[in-house]
């Protein structure tokens, strides 16, 4: 593709990354299959060609509009464009560059940026979300029906959390929500890896991954909550040489793909380019340890087997994981492993419509392409759902009568021979 960027923006970082991204494209149209809202709205405005072309009049100079704003708010940012994209098009950093320069061309009503504002003040604050879901919990029978579904009636208990007693040794981030929605998750990671010999240990002071931020335009922000976390996990790796944190864990996907990609946010900080580029290499899925632990993971599997046909799954790949990460295929074949059933489910490539806050600010496609997603994952009849982040479990949960747990935990009760 062509391009001739205008002067505002061509000669800015942002400018030549755009640049480059745009002159990527071939026009060639496989991202509309695998497109949700294309799928959804069949408009090709509302694919990513379609916004690759509004976009790139934006940049080239014309001055965007409230429908300009709209197609690009109506994007999940699932990526899935990119892993079909013969020609590699980075999709996905392109959405984060423009949506920044439409808001400030187009701007926001006082109502939406209200709304904005609270996401980014409440979400990556571990304490205010804490306070507020327990407030909405005692009075969760009196929401309305829409509010009420996406509120968590209690969280799982965590269990004990093992004592940092191995020499292998690794981090985790705890994360934003998932401490108050479900802390067991982080806990049955560290019971598993306790197992394989690895103690996993929480930096007190790290927090939100920076995403919310970085995703509603707050961007600066965002990198600030990079910085945050760069700077709370710098002691233990910097204090491990010849010992080795071997890697830092992430069982939410959603904050995994974006704390791997610190290197690249930061990479013109002359502060923190470095230290980001470390975090980059260090980050690691979950369920990338657990693969190369495979050796070890196995004969313990086998010893707590379940028996034939009594755990039937369905796995939920969120887009993060697949499209982000480009995770395949990987904790789907650790849980047939264990011995659990995997029911196929169709369309497993498509977004659940969590996609971080777009289950807030566009609340209407977000809970078709949950309708659409439930049916797919209910369709063999399992026993429960399960997947790898936790924005899609409690939005999964708000659908669905069966219980949807993160992959590790079933993973934990099979091995603690919990699970029945």
């Amino acid at each position: 593709m062509q391009t001739n960027l205008a002067d505002f923006i061509k000669d800015t970082i942002e400018g030549k990354e755009a640049d480059t991204i745009l002159r990527t494209c071939v026009h060639c149209g496989f991202c509309l299959a695998i497109c949700p809202t294309y799928q959804l709205l069949d408009d090709e405005l509302d694919s990513p060609r379609g916004r690759i072309y509004l976009m790139k009049q934006v940049l080239e100079g014309q001055i965007a509009t409230q429908k300009t704003q709209l197609h690009l708010d109506r994007c999940l940012t699932c990526r899935a464009c990119e892993t079909v994209c013969p020609s590699g098009v980075r999709y996905g950093r392109l959405v984060d560059i423009c949506r920044n320069v439409v808001e400030k061309q187009v701007g926001r009503s006082l109502r939406a940026n209200t709304i904005r504002y609270a996401l980014r003040q409440v979400l990556p604050n571990p304490s205010i979300f804490a306070s507020l879901l327990k407030m909405g919990q005692i009075v969760r029978s009196l929401l309305p029906k829409r509010i009420r579904d996406s509120v968590p009636s209690k969280a799982r208990d965590a269990g004990a959390w093992p004592s940092a007693q191995h020499t292998r040794k690794m981090l985790v981030l705890d994360g934003c929500v998932q401490p108050a929605i479900a802390p067991n998750i982080n806990a049955a990671a560290a019971r598993i890896l306790d197992k394989l010999g690895i103690s996993l240990i929480k930096a007190e002071n790290a927090g939100c991954c920076g995403a919310v931020s970085y995703h509603l335009n707050a961007q600066q922000e965002g990198l600030d909550y990079m910085r945050h976390n760069i700077d709370a996990w710098w002691p233990y790796i910097e204090s491990s040489v010849g010992q080795g944190i071997e890697a830092i864990v992430m069982t939410a996907s959603g904050c995994g793909v974006t704390v791997k990609e610190y290197g690249h946010f930061l990479s013109h900080d002359r502060i923190y380019a470095a230290k980001a580029a470390r975090i980059s290499e260090l980050t690691k899925d979950i369920s990338e340890i657990l693969e190369v632990e495979t050796k070890n993971l196995t004969p313990l599997l086998n010893n707590s087997r379940p028996s034939t046909g009594k755990s039937k799954l369905s796995f939920h790949s969120p887009c993060t994981l697949q499209h982000g990460l480009q995770i395949h295929g990987v904790i789907e074949n650790i849980l047939t492993t264990a011995g659990f059933d995997l029911s196929f489910v169709r369309d497993s490539d498509l977004c659940c419509g969590s996609a971080g806050t777009y289950s807030i600010l566009q609340p209407q496609l977000s809970k078709q392409l949950l309708k659409n997603k439930i049916v797919e994952l209910e369709s063999s009849s399992p026993t429960q759902i399960v997947t790898a982040n936790i924005g899609c479990l409690t939005h999964l949960q708000s659908g669905t009568a069966l219980t949807v747990k993160h992959w590790v935990e079933v993973l934990d009760e099979k091995l603690l021979g919990h699970y029945i």
